[in-house]
């Protein structure tokens, strides 16, 4: 008796690991791009997610179904977002809110409604969804816990008219009942750096698989030398700066010099 029970416990755990693992082979995620290459003509440009869920079937319109979302964050910044007043009739910053660490990108996807993915728990633990972003203040923040929300209304709507922020529900197609895919905007004004692209599969509002890679996001050539001088050597980018502006101010002077 005591060698069935061992001999069923084990099965028993050998089974559950083997669902497990093919659990987390449902999801399979790829680039069209692993880089994104910035130059002086660059205007912006889109990246395409596209992977599997399988053996998933989808299901939009069958309730407890499969439902997928794709997060893009770009590397985080400490970001000041501030509010004008009046001062002696003129307007002025007055208070700031400083968040610290926040995506400086963040485009999220899906195959629903976002609020329809999982319980606001597990959301805000994930971070899916513009109302779930973790945006931690600075401690020295002297904004009244009132008007803390209003801070965070005004710095999700700036950064989404930037097109530094998006939410795009119901914008992940399904090419077959198991392969899908997605585009994701990327503006001229797109930070540098490591970006994490981060997919998940929801079933009955549980997490039940997730992926995560990464796209690098880089200035080559010229506009790479220029940021690397200013981040790295400011005082030399400075003098050189200085000195292209005395060159060229004398040049033209030469040129449209009156005889």
């Amino acid at each position: 008796m005591r060698w069935g029970a061992f001999l069923l416990l084990v099965l028993t755990a050998a089974t559950g690991a083997a669902r497990a693992q093919d659990a987390e082979e449902d999801l399979v995620t790829s680039l069209s791009s692993n880089t994104v290459s910035i130059q002086s003509n660059f205007t912006g440009t889109e990246i395409v997610i596209f992977g599997q869920a399988a053996p998933v079937n989808h299901q939009p319109d069958t309730p407890g179904g499969y439902e997928l979302a794709i997060v893009v964050e770009g590397p985080p910044q400490d970001i000041t977002t501030r509010r004008k007043g009046r001062f002696l009739g003129l307007w002025v910053n007055r208070d700031a809110e400083r968040f610290q660490n926040v995506p400086s990108f963040y485009a999220v996807a899906s195959t629903g409604n976002i609020s329809e993915l999982g319980s606001s728990r597990l959301l805000d633990e994930l971070g899916i969804g513009l109302n779930h972003i973790n945006l931690a203040v600075s401690g020295s923040s002297n904004v009244a816990l009132s008007d803390r929300d209003d801070f965070r209304r005004a710095f999700v709507r700036l950064r989404r008219e930037m097109g530094l922020y998006s939410e795009q529900p119901t914008d992940i197609r399904f090419l077959t009942d198991t392969m899908f895919r997605t585009n994701i905007p990327l503006p001229a004004n797109i930070p540098v750096g490591d970006y994490e692209v981060k997919s998940f599969l929801f079933h009955d509002s549980e997490l039940i698989s997730r992926t995560e890679q990464t796209l690098q996001v880089a200035k080559i050539g010229f506009e790479q030398l220029s940021f690397e001088l200013a981040q790295n050597y400011s005082l030399v980018y400075g003098i050189i700066a200085v000195a292209l502006a005395i060159f060229t101010g004398w040049l033209a002077g030469v040129i449209f010099r009156k005889d």
